[in-house]
């Protein structure tokens, strides 16, 4: 077992009290107006803002700092092509035989089908791997500590950096996603977590017109 190696924190910034709120309040304010969007444009984006923010991700905190996250970064056509077509399979079967009753009519205010024309017209598909576990050199494996979670955390800081940089994402969970590995020609201890469709709205784009929960509702301070 390797003794631990520490580094002073030299990188912490303190803000005063009216500057802590001043930003957290930006904060909340750039992420108050983060919506899912369906309507992309296929205007292209820089790669450079892409590498970005999935740099950004990978600074996630994760169990034993092992990382168990991929990133797929898909823009030739005819992957997304290949990508869309299995996705719409998979949910055709959901929307016509596997979705109980209750979930359809939970979907229903947000005008989703089995069509997924983004699929192909948005620039970036990035498909978020969770590895499972980690393969060394030699052939042996590496037990990953809360993975999911881990790629869950990931997750939540790209949409937000995608968010920062004047973008807009879909998230986009077909299941099952296998066809993803396949596809994409990752390994077996790699499980698909999540597609996620990134660019810019299309001009006219729309959204459904819902509601967050107020503060009381989703937080209690005891």
């Amino acid at each position: 077992m390797s003794s631990p190696k520490f580094i002073a924190l030299a990188d912490y910034r303190e803000y005063d009290t009216e500057e802590m709120k001043r930003r957290a309040d930006s904060f909340y304010e750039l992420m108050r107006r983060r919506r899912t969007v369906r309507h992309f444009s296929n205007r292209p984006v820089a790669r450079e803002i892409i590498e970005h923010c999935i740099l950004a991700a990978a600074t996630a905190p994760s169990g034993a700092n092992l990382q168990p996250w991929h990133f797929v970064v898909v823009t030739d056509p005819s992957v997304k092509f290949q990508i869309r077509v299995a996705a719409e399979e998979e949910e055709k079967e959901f929307y016509s035989r596997r979705a109980p009753k209750a979930w359809l009519e939970a979907l229903a205010p947000l005008g989703t089908d089995e069509h997924k024309l983004f699929l192909e017209v948005a620039p970036y598909l990035i498909a978020i791997f969770e590895e499972r576990y980690g393969r060394l050199p030699t052939g042996g494996q590496v037990k990953h500590y809360y993975p999911k979670e881990s790629v869950g955390i990931a997750t939540g800081l790209l949409i937000t950096a995608i968010q920062e940089v004047g973008l807009v994402s879909l998230t986009h969970t077909p299941s099952p996603m296998k066809f993803l590995n396949e596809i994409l020609g990752r390994p077996s201890n790699e499980s698909p977590f999540l597609l996620l469709v990134v660019g810019y709205p299309a001009e006219g784009a729309v959204v459904p017109d819902i509601n967050r929960k107020r503060l009381e509702d989703v937080c209690t301070f005891v």
